[in-house]
């Protein structure tokens, strides 16, 4: 009869753990390879990991007048990853470029989540954006990349890829 794991003697269950963990990344890095390998787009997600799906994603977007959409993105990008000290200036940039309803490229948020971005300017987080974020991410993921995926700007993101 099997007595388990607890029969196991304990370097056999490390190295069992190592292995594991090793053919989890082999696995997820045999598959970002795959939607890399200029095939398909299967995802926003890997088109935006693409310096050139990323261009003409924004050239599609621009033809379309939604390029603001890929700029809030990009800009909460680099928002999340900026020091502490940036934090504050790059807060009021986005929210001037962005949010406001004035803003040169306002993007499409609900009143809601507008308000709530008002109300934390002052003190930014590293998380501050990540709502808005999400919101035009889910935008352009159901909206604007089912059109592009049509587009003739997507065989060159292919062809990039």
């Amino acid at each position: 009869m099997c007595k388990g794991l607890s029969s196991l003697p304990s370097s056999c269950l490390e190295k069992a753990k190592v292995m594991r963990v090793k053919l989890s990344h082999l696995a997820e890095t045999h598959h970002k390879q795959k939607g890399q390998d200029g095939k398909a787009l299967q995802d926003l997600e890997t088109l935006l990991n693409s310096k050139g799906g990323r261009q003409a994603f924004r050239d599609f977007l621009r033809s379309e007048f939604s390029e603001e959409n890929l700029e809030f993105w990009l800009a909460c990008e680099d928002y999340r990853v900026a020091s502490l000290n940036m934090q504050k200036t790059k807060s009021s940039s986005i929210y001037s470029q962005f949010i406001n309803p004035d803003a040169p490229q306002e993007v499409n948020l609900d009143a809601e989540t507008r308000e709530a971005l008002l109300s934390v300017t002052d003190f930014p987080s590293a998380d501050t954006f990540n709502d808005a974020q999400q919101r035009i991410y889910n935008l352009m993921a159901k909206d604007s990349f089912p059109r592009f995926l049509r587009s003739p700007q997507c065989m060159e993101a292919i062809k990039a890829l």
